[in-house]
């Protein structure tokens, strides 16, 4: 089952990333774990954001986790925890979807000096890791191929079909060639045994 588990933004500061919003979906752990997956979650996006060059994007295999990451030009970065069966298109797609709402919606001025995430006014992440939970809905491209892949095996069958019913008509045409040479053969019969009757 495909499954995102947190969305994070981040300032890349010179000296360290600075998390300025996240969202987590911890929900398949049980109630005693998610602090430590929490915190596991924001260490390694941290790191990850810190070590990746600005106007970048790389997906990472950590565990049984995969972590999408992209750092804009200008130090913007978002890290998607997700497990190994989400698209990475669609993961990089969403990446490049918050960070472009995040920037349009809290000013640029506000990342370097932001201490922590409640003084960060961008609520929309919780939603909008709800939303990605599945790519299909989420994602018009995903949707559309999932489409192509029905119309596919749909075009597939229909083919087939039609080559069966081909090789019927195969079958009628060969018998159609040989029943026309028969009757020719009949015809020919009958003309040399009606000529030889006929006294004119």
């Amino acid at each position: 089952m495909v499954k995102l588990y947190a969305l994070s933004v981040f300032y890349k500061a010179p000296t360290e990333a600075r998390l300025l919003k996240s969202a987590y979906d911890l929900q398949s752990f049980s109630f005693f774990q998610r602090g430590s997956v929490q915190e596991f979650i924001s260490f390694a996006s941290k790191t990850l954001v810190e070590r990746t060059q600005a106007a970048t994007r790389q997906s990472v295999k950590q565990d049984v986790y995969m972590c999408h990451v992209y750092v804009r030009a200008d130090n913007l970065g978002a890290v998607l925890i997700a497990d190994h069966e989400y698209p990475q298109r669609v993961a990089h797609t969403l990446l490049t979807k918050v960070l472009d709402d995040f920037s349009s919606k809290v000013g640029a001025e506000q990342w370097p000096v932001a201490t922590n995430e409640s003084v960060i006014q961008f609520g929309t992440l919780p939603a909008t890791l709800n939303k990605y939970q599945d790519p299909r809905e989420a994602d018009a491209l995903t949707r559309m191929q999932e489409d192509l892949d029905e119309t596919k095996i749909i075009l597939r069958n229909t083919i087939e079909s039609v080559l069966e019913r081909g090789e019927k008509l195969d079958d009628l045409v060969y018998k159609s060639e040989s029943l026309s040479i028969q009757s020719k053969a009949f015809y020919k019969t009958a003309k040399k045994t009606n000529s030889c009757c006929n006294f004119a």
